[in-house]
């Protein structure tokens, strides 16, 4: 019953914060998303299938930061990657390429806090070959959250097993209050070009 009434609390948090930072940064998303069409061909959005919770797949929403198709390499972009179009780094810098989540939030796809929502054929790998990984999985994906703020580097460097106890430890502290102090902490890190 707990558990239920906080999946109620904290739905009802992500829509009133999707509202009203969508309300807040559609200007915004919409001269952004000009600016992409406008410095790069293609479209302005990036569309990828990801996996959601108990395994449902979802499309997620990006402002496209690379040049047209190349991102369907899954390689892990690196400083300097000439995928990566010069409006595009100031997108991921800013963490502005993010914004679109803010609609998979709405729809339900997504939390504001949650495990990291990884690429559809990459999550169903680490399934397979990760203990534990199947874990992340019992709760909606997030824009941030404890993997999101360490880093995708760090993490990336230190094995999936260590992403797999950060959401351990994440479902442990559950709650709006831990989610309000991740949110918080978040708006600090992209403040300061922090990875998120």
């Amino acid at each position: 019953m707990a558990d239920a009434r906080y999946y109620h609390a904290k739905r009802a948090l992500d829509v009133a914060l999707a509202v009203l930072l969508l309300a807040a940064v559609s200007p915004l998303l919409a001269a952004l998303a000009a600016a992409v069409r406008l410095t790069s061909p293609g479209p302005a959005l990036f569309r990828q299938k990801r996996m959601g919770r108990h395994g449902r797949p979802f499309t997620m929403y990006k402002l496209r930061t690379m040049r047209n198709g190349s991102a369907r390499r899954l390689d892990l972009v690196e400083r300097g990657d000439p995928r990566v179009t010069p409006l595009g780094w100031l997108l991921r810098r800013t963490h502005l390429d993010e914004l679109p989540q803010l609609w998979n939030v709405l729809v339900g796809d997504m939390s504001m806090v949650g495990p990291r929502p990884d690429e559809y054929g990459i999550a169903e790998h680490l399934s397979r070959t990760v203990p534990g990984y199947s874990d992340c999985l019992d709760m909606p994906p997030g824009i941030t959250g404890l993997s999101q703020l360490v880093g995708r580097e760090r993490v990336n460097s230190l094995g999936r097993g260590y992403e797999v106890r950060l959401h351990r430890c994440y479902r442990r502290r559950r709650g709006l209050a831990y989610d309000l102090l991740l949110l918080a902490v978040t708006v600090s890190h992209v403040l300061r070009g922090r990875g998120v």
